[in-house]
């Protein structure tokens, strides 16, 4: 990968978000020359300069693209949540001008060993979890991606002894080309976005390009009890390695009662028992087992992975414990924005649940989660957009005990007035958080200042 490659180039640079604004600075730092671009034109002009860097000579257009740029471009990189299928997109793509994502750009930019963690649900865990091992391990290393920190920002400090752990998005690999991991994991693939994929087979197909460079030389981590990713295994280049909490395996990382087991023709030995870790639940050993599976591939020691997955608590707004008030306990899973990351919320309760659910509609259907509810939920206090949808799909399922609030404030005090002694309360939404948030961390946050409000 070559830092010149882009010096002198005229690099366009579509939506001004955080993936956006990292971008510039990472193609200003490599000295090309930059275009903002930004079909927003009510977006404010000064705001969008005031976070670029100082000295920057990057041009924000706004609006419609004039045609004239198109001529003059040699590459244009989209920040993630751009859809592809976009007419100003599609103009780009004609004029023959290359499009890569903000992920191949870092990618390009940076250097040393990348490792790749993609799925519907538990990326963050495991890739702070594969961070924190990979960390007690090397020197240099970098957590970047859809967990919050722009791989763009971290690209140019990259050495050839640097690790990568990366969170990459559908959203993020669409638009990769030369992306190569050293070590990926698909961790599952259930329903979602399909708002901007439009068919569960696109989905699929976008989620398994992060294998799309790799060789044999190179692992993939993969769920055995999906079985959309058993099939992938067949025809995916890299070498597989399955992780399995239900079924005991010939070879790779399984849940053998409480024991977490590596095994392979040469070895097999336990990594640590259920009972050591602090993490709560089935889907968070599966996390812990991706985790240790791709450290252990990458040539990280077992004993190293044993102390960090021992110590290792859970990621905010992921089944995490706010408070106990008058016996009740209250859990903020924010995390949970589509139904299948609910289903792992209901799941790892172990008491009556007064459960929050709803949000923003991303086309997704309700019935699973409802249906996995498995008499554990005493009622569910829905909000946001979807509510009615959900309690309709509810009360299609036979589950009446249905309550509409107008807001999350309300839904917690509605929670707080019926639970009792022994009762547990989780936000666990099923929905993504826009309309009414920002994004799911300010949900959780404001769920856990509404918590903390009763105890006073």
């Amino acid at each position: 990968m070559n830092r010149t490659e882009l010096q002198g180039k005229k690099v366009l640079v579509f939506g001004s978000g955080i993936s956006g604004i990292g971008a510039v600075k990472l193609l200003e730092a490599v000295q090309a020359c930059v275009v903002l671009y930004d079909g927003n034109e009510k977006l404010d002009r000064n705001d969008i300069a005031g976070k670029l860097p100082e000295g920057s000579t990057c041009e924000i257009i706004l609006g419609e693209l004039p045609g004239e740029v198109l001529s003059t471009l040699d590459l244009v990189v989209m920040s993630p949540g751009v859809p592809l299928d976009i007419p100003a997109v599609q103009k780009l793509k004609d004029a023959g001008i290359p499009v890569w994502g903000e992920v191949e750009l870092a990618y390009r930019m940076g250097a040393g060993t990348v490792l790749a963690i993609t799925g519907t649900n538990g990326k963050t865990t495991t890739t702070a979890l594969l961070g924190e091992i990979m960390k007690a391990y090397a020197e240099s290393v970098f957590v970047v991606g859809n967990i919050g920190n722009a791989y763009t920002g971290a690209s140019l400090e990259m050495k050839d002894d640097s690790y990568t752990v990366a969170e990459i998005s559908s959203f993020q690999l669409e638009s990769t080309h030369t992306f190569k991991p050293e070590v990926s994991a698909i961790l599952n693939i259930t329903e979602d976005h399909l708002n901007r994929h439009h068919t569960m087979e696109e989905y699929i197909r976008v989620k398994e390009l992060i294998t799309a460079n790799q060789t044999k030389e190179n692992f993939c981590i993969l769920n055995y009890e999906d079985e959309i990713l058993r099939k992938f295994a067949e025809s995916c280049p890299a070498k597989v390695v399955f992780f399995s909490s239900l079924h005991k395996l010939e070879e790779g990382i399984f849940l053998d009662g409480d024991k977490i087991v590596w095994k392979t023709e040469k070895e097999s030995f336990v990594f640590a028992k259920t009972g050591e870790l602090k993490l709560l639940g089935q889907h968070n050993y599966e996390n812990v087992m991706a985790a240790s599976a791709m450290a252990y591939c990458a040539g990280v020691p077992a004993e190293i992975i044993r102390k960090v997955i021992m110590a290792f608590t859970a990621v905010p707004h992921r089944i995490e414990f706010v408070e106990e008030i008058r016996g009740v306990a209250y859990y903020n899973d924010s995390k949970g924005t589509n139904p299948d990351a609910a289903i792992k919320g209901i799941q790892a309760m172990n008491r009556p649940t007064f459960l929050i659910g709803g949000g923003y509609d991303k086309e997704s259907s309700y019935e699973e989660w409802i249906q996995s509810f498995d008499g554990k939920v005493k009622e569910l206090v829905l909000i946001g957009q979807t509510r009615e949808k959900i309690q309709k799909a509810a009360h299609a399922c036979g589950f009446f005990h249905t309550v509409l609030a107008e807001n999350l404030e309300e839904a917690v005090h509605i929670c707080a007035e019926k639970a009792e002694p022994g009762d547990a309360v989780l936000l666990s939404p099923a929905c993504a958080s826009w309309g009414q948030f920002d994004n799911y961390e300010q949900r959780g946050d404001k769920f856990k200042e509404y918590v903390r409000a009763l105890s006073r």
